[in-house]
């Protein structure tokens, strides 16, 4: 019996000293994960979707207000300078024109996609394994931006329109440009708008959210805001900057009007290009970086401080999960 006893002890401390290896590594994992989910992936045993909805609603409309109200002026200026032909000059009075009708769509295209976001990427964190994550990221911000989309156009197609000077309110836009150009003149440049938005925030919420996942592994801890700022600035920035000529396109086929100057996404590039030559395909790059820059580190900073405030604000019957 004992050399039998002796081989259950050594095999016992083998598996022993195996789930130790194996938990902390399952730790491990599990704190890489939490680093990109602050809020809605609190190890919630159930998936309460409409929390996560909620919350994702509050934060994103959040974050989305302050943003816009903050950097609009330099988005109207970016709008001039893509809607100018030629030589054009640019107007620099009335930069805050159409801000409250845009308002009124940015924050529940705000909600909407942070809200679609959240538990998407949740869902897919969890069917994916660890190596795919930044695909998990990808689709759940094409997805949210797909979503948003339904709202996001018809208010970027009224605010260019304003910005550029061709109405004065947000109410007559409405009126006017669904009176000549029908209920499709509202989702003008559709196609070139998902074109643009499609890459745009899967690519931008993926750089966010696998820099943090990075960082937080390096610093083992959780990111301050001033760190969520600075990583959401330089994803917005390089996202920008890549999509620019995707955002020149978008500007053109939006502000055209019933004129219907282009026929389609590769007509107007033919023609820019013609008539313009290829850099015009940059045009506004300066201010889009400048302004996607400086809206991602507070649209990021904003969204995880809500989102962490809210998680706080959670009642206590889910607080016991913080402690798994």
């Amino acid at each position: 019996m004992g050399p039998f006893t002796l081989a259950i002890d050594t095999k016992s401390s083998s598996i022993v000293s195996s789930d130790v290896s194996n938990r902390k590594i399952q730790n491990l994992q599990l704190e890489t994960r939490k680093c990109f989910a602050s809020v809605s992936m609190e190890e919630e045993k159930p998936f309460n979707f409409l929390r996560i909805l909620f919350e994702g609603i509050i934060a994103g409309g959040t974050a989305g207000v302050v943003v816009e109200t903050a950097l609009y002026p330099i988005d109207t200026i970016k709008t001039r300078l893509q809607a100018a032909r030629g030589g054009g000059k640019i107007v620099l009075k009335g930069l805050y024109s159409g801000l409250a009708g845009n308002l009124a769509g940015v924050l529940p295209a705000s909600a909407l996609f942070v809200g679609v976001y959240e538990p998407t990427k949740q869902k897919l964190l969890k069917l994916f394994p660890e190596n795919l994550s930044a695909f998990a990221h990808l689709t759940a911000g094409a997805v949210g931006g797909i979503a948003a989309s339904l709202i996001r156009v018809p208010t970027e197609v009224v605010k260019q329109r304003m910005q550029t000077g061709q109405f004065t309110s947000a109410s007559d836009a409405v009126r006017l440009i669904a009176s000549k150009e029908g209920f499709k003149g509202l989702y003008a440049g559709y196609g070139s708008f998902l074109l643009r938005d499609f890459p745009f925030d899967a690519i931008q919420f993926c750089i966010y959210e696998q820099l943090r996942i990075g960082y937080k592994a390096a610093a083992r801890r959780d990111l301050n805001d001033p760190e969520n700022a600075i990583i959401g600035a330089f994803a917005g920035a390089l996202t920008g900057a890549i999509t620019t000529p995707l955002d020149v396109i978008k500007t053109r086929l939006m502000v055209q009007g019933s004129g219907n100057q282009y026929k389609g996404i590769f007509d107007c590039v033919q023609t820019i290009v013609r008539e313009e030559g290829p850099p015009a395909l940059l045009k506004g790059i300066g201010p889009r970086v400048l302004w996607i820059g400086i809206g991602g580190s507070i649209f990021f900073g904003v969204l995880e401080s809500t989102k962490r405030f809210l998680a706080q604000t959670r009642p206590p019957p889910s607080q016991h999960s913080k402690h798994d």
